[in-house]
């Protein structure tokens, strides 16, 4: 949970920074990557992350701007890679104009459940995360490079000169 205004900003910016990396690596191609049959696409988990459909954040009370949810998602990786640096920047604009460490405090109903705004935050957080992991997935299966989050990835051993671990 985050108890402070700054403690949201400097995480958001680190984990965010992280799906930018992500979604710059895109190809229009890879958009159209299946999870499996009757499953969205990789390009609709790319524009999940985008649109204005921010559930959580609108409910702890953040206004900023962001396409609408009932765009479809863009055909063009590079669309969606740059609304997601748009979005992002309202978020973070708007979580240092509109919060503060008291309000982070404050009780909002969420999924029928009383959540403190920062609970909410970093629910939000956790979700992007999660949607993150999926993206991932698909892009190796559409045969795109992605960079390791936590850690290097298969392609970044070989860059830092180090063997690849073993499966």
């Amino acid at each position: 949970m985050f108890t402070t205004v700054d403690s949201f900003i400097n995480e958001y910016q680190r984990e965010s920074a992280t799906t930018q990396q992500l979604l710059d690596a895109l190809t229009d191609a890879s958009l159209q990557q299946p999870q499996a049959e009757g499953y969205r696409p990789l390009g609709f988990i790319a524009w999940h992350l985008v649109h204005n459909d921010r559930g959580m954040l609108l409910v702890a009370g953040l206004k900023f701007d962001a396409p609408s949810a009932a765009i479809s998602p863009p055909s063009e990786a590079a669309t969606v890679a740059d609304a997601y640096r748009s979005t992002t920047a309202g978020i973070l604009e708007a979580a240092r104009t509109q919060l503060t460490d008291a309000k982070m405090l404050e009780v909002v109903n969420m999924f029928g459940q009383q959540w403190t705004i920062g609970e909410t935050l970093f629910a939000f957080l956790k979700h992007e995360i999660h949607h993150r992991g999926q993206l991932t997935i698909l892009m190796r299966q559409a045969g795109v490079p992605v960079i390791g989050a936590y850690g290097p990835s298969k392609e970044q051993w070989a860059n830092i000169g180090m063997p690849i671990p073993a499966i």
